[in-house]
């Protein structure tokens, strides 16, 4: 089975690469054999290389790597794509958030004017590699890590309909700490989650038919033991009697999130491109190194995730079972094999809506779980979502649709209107000046 990952030079794909060397070990049936890089930066490129040879040295039946300088060489024979880009690369990120400061709102990279300004820019890219990937590569599975993930998921399946699947994390990662905070074993929860990329819900947490929620949110000392408990605190969780995305912070603790980001001595952009640069310039002039100088800058980035909302929060260091990196790099993979394989499977998963949402449009793009087999993905039914789910939903998924029509058209009035409709941005006049000062760099 051949693999070809779009940003092949990307910091996090040895974390990918990892999870197929573990299948390698298992000598899983159906395993990827061939894995094939693709990447604009020959550097990155490089030394990603480098990286990923010194972490298979001794690993029996590794997938081979190649990497290619062609794009359509890059998909021809792909059974799986990965799109993994960064357009504009961190400095971009950089820029979008620093846009938004100024202006007084927030602008993560997903969430907010940040994460509008990164639309807007990779839209277009991504809209180029759909289509080349459905006259190139017509058969392959498409699986999305680009962010705005959502987003961009939506904007692609327009070209590959159910042939592109967005993946994220951090919903697998709320079941897992809310499961071990219960002291029950994840791999046996049923749980259901909904909502949108970096904006659902977990509603339902269930063992062997008992329902566990409520007893998780009654209980104090539990909701302090994990992340999204801290990071809310018990009062709001009970009230809300949900588990919200962490990314849902931004949206609940507006002012706090701000205030944080405000205060801090660089954003995270600032905190990623400095870091990343600086790997990728030490592990280039000391490419016998390259492993070792990518394992600390991993966990450093690991260490960091979130870091304004936890000190908005009261701050505390992540616990040692979050540091392991990723957790969508094993979702891909699980992915991957339910597909390859028909191992059907459940995952959280952004896919069409269909009619799980009936509030939206079938054609939207959701997050949810859904049953995954040589088919794809499908979504299972959920429970009814509450006025306040569904009015972020609807807002966000407004936003998102404004972002993908800008950029298609090159339309300033759609432009406008998904920064001025999103709620984290309190104004059209606020939202004017964050897109021309948005032309002005891009001049």
């Amino acid at each position: 089975m051949r693999l070809t990952i779009l940003g092949g030079g990307g910091f996090r794909v040895p974390l990918v690469h990892r999870a197929l060397l573990d299948d390698a070990r298992r000598a899983a049936p159906g395993r990827c054999t061939e894995l094939v890089l693709y990447d604009t930066d020959s550097g990155r490129l490089k030394v990603i290389e480098t990286v990923l040879a010194e972490q298979a040295a001794g690993v029996p039946d590794a997938p081979s790597v190649r990497v290619v300088r062609e794009l359509d060489e890059a998909l021809r024979g792909a059974d799986f794509v990965f799109s993994a880009i960064r357009v504009g690369g961190t400095a971009g990120r950089v820029r979008d958030e620093r846009i938004a400061l100024g202006e007084g709102v927030l602008g993560q990279e997903t969430v907010g004017a940040g994460g509008v300004l990164y639309g807007l820019r990779t839209i277009p890219v991504a809209l180029d590699l759909a289509r080349r990937i459905a006259e190139v590569a017509p058969g392959a599975w498409v699986i999305n890590f680009t962010n705005p993930a959502g987003m961009v998921t939506q904007a692609m399946a327009a070209v590959l309909g159910e042939r592109v699947i967005g993946i994220c994390d951090s919903p697998v990662g709320l079941v897992r700490r809310a499961a071990r905070a219960l002291g029950a074993d994840p791999d046996r929860i049923v749980f259901d989650y909904v909502g949108l990329n970096h904006l659902g819900w977990l509603s339902s947490l269930t063992l062997d038919g008992e329902e566990l929620l409520p007893r998780l949110l009654g209980d104090e000392r539990a909701l302090a033991s994990f992340e999204e408990g801290r990071l809310f605190g018990a009062e709001w969780l009970r009230a809300l009697g949900l588990l919200p995305n962490e990314y849902l912070h931004y949206y609940y603790f507006r002012r706090e999130a701000l205030h944080s980001v405000l205060q801090g001595d660089e954003t995270r952009g600032e905190f990623l491109d400095r870091q990343q640069s600086g790997f990728f310039r030490d592990a280039a002039l000391a490419p016998e190194r390259a492993y070792e100088l990518w394992e600390r800058t991993r966990l450093r980035r690991e260490e960091t995730y979130m870091a304004e909302s936890r000190a908005a929060s009261g701050g505390w260091e992540r616990d040692s079972c979050d540091l392991e990196g990723g957790g969508y790099d094993r979702v891909a993979l699980a992915l991957m094999r339910a597909i390859a394989r028909d191992e059907r499977t459940r995952l959280v998963l952004n896919v069409r809506n269909g009619k799980t949402v009936p509030e939206l449009d079938p054609e939207a793009i959701i997050e949810t779980v859904c049953e995954v087999s040589a088919r794809g993905a499908k979504p299972v039914p959920s429970a009814p979502l509450r006025e306040d789910q569904l009015g972020l939903m609807l807002q966000l998924k407004a936003v998102e649709r404004a972002t993908i029509e800008a950029a298609v058209g090159e339309d300033r009035g759609a432009a406008l209107r998904a920064l001025s409709l999103h709620p984290l941005v309190d104004s059209p006049a606020v939202a004017a000046r964050i897109l021309e000062r948005m032309r002005e760099y891009a001049a």
